[in-house]
């Protein structure tokens, strides 16, 4: 089971000046001996589980952009006093000015274990910009500038992974909303899918209700996997809501999904969760 909020990313994104509702999307592909995957929509601290989950030891946070805490003069913070204002323990890596302006970079890296990652990314406040990436328990200062060499010269459409061999997640979150994401982790991508259903239907049931959140569960990992052996792009919007059932209408798509992208008039097939019981199943949309 999950909590999904009302302040989660399917319910304060929307798309158009008429602020239609943001759909779900999921679009993966192998990238030189792992995966890369872009999706929305989803906040960081919406999937942190399911990261620390899939990385190693140590966890680097390399780029981080935020409105949420600001100085005096009205300046985003260094990420490592945030780390500070929210009692995370790390070790900050300083890069200097030349990394100010490159993009997937800030100018300190903040390391971590994996385990205080979640108490980063705690809910109480909103990254419009992060960057992570797991690495060794025993990674050296050299290895981190090494690090932030490859970061800053690999575009972001390239695979990543490839050029760093003892990593597992990088992860890349915009807006609040969309996420990139490249991973060894075999079951990662699917676990993403399987979690943006799990929000869209705690979203739709959050507004129904007018509660602060809703409890729901997760898919469980042979229907996301079926997805994806379906087809490798997909898009979703909300059907049936009530109480006691959600219906998410699922289309396949010959790309990528981007904004502005509307849903197609019918939907390929149909994820259903019964509420009462917990369960989740997909059936050919009738």
């Amino acid at each position: 089971m999950i909590e999904v909020g009302q302040r989660g990313a399917f319910s304060v994104n929307s798309v158009g000046i008429e602020r239609q509702p943001f759909p779900l999307s999921f679009s993966v592909r192998e990238a030189e001996g792992g995966w890369r995957v872009s999706a929305g929509a989803a906040q960081a601290g919406e999937l942190v589980d399911l990261l620390t989950a899939a990385a190693n030891d140590t966890v680097a946070v390399v780029s981080l952009e935020t409105n949420s805490y600001l100085d005096e003069d009205w300046r985003p913070l260094r990420p490592s006093l945030i780390a500070a204002e929210l009692g995370v323990p790390c070790t900050v890596h300083s890069l200097g000015s030349w990394a100010s302006g490159t993009s997937g970079l800030s100018e300190e890296f903040l390391v971590m274990d994996r385990d205080l990652l979640p108490r980063l990314l705690d809910g109480t406040w909103s990254p419009y910009e992060l960057t992570l990436i797991d690495l060794p328990s025993d990674v050296t200062p050299e290895q981190l500038d090494e690090l932030a060499l490859v970061l800053g010269t690999t575009d972001v459409d390239e695979p990543l992974l490839s050029r760093l061999e003892d990593s597992r997640v990088w992860f890349s979150g915009h807006d609040d909303c969309y996420v990139l994401l490249e991973t060894r982790a075999l079951a990662l991508p699917a676990a993403v899918l399987a979690r943006l259903l799990s929000l869209l239907a705690g979203s739709a049931l959050a507004e129904l209700t007018e509660g602060l959140f809703s409890r729901v569960p997760e898919p469980p990992p042979w229907l996301a996997d079926q997805l994806i052996a379906t087809a490798p792009h997909w898009i979703g919007a909300p059907g049936v809501v009530t109480e006691d059932l959600v219906t998410i209408g699922l289309a396949a798509l010959p790309d990528p999904w981007r904004l502005g992208v509307l849903f197609p008039h019918q939907s390929d097939l149909t994820a259903t969760l019964d509420v009462r019981h917990g369960t989740w199943r997909i059936t050919p949309t009738e």
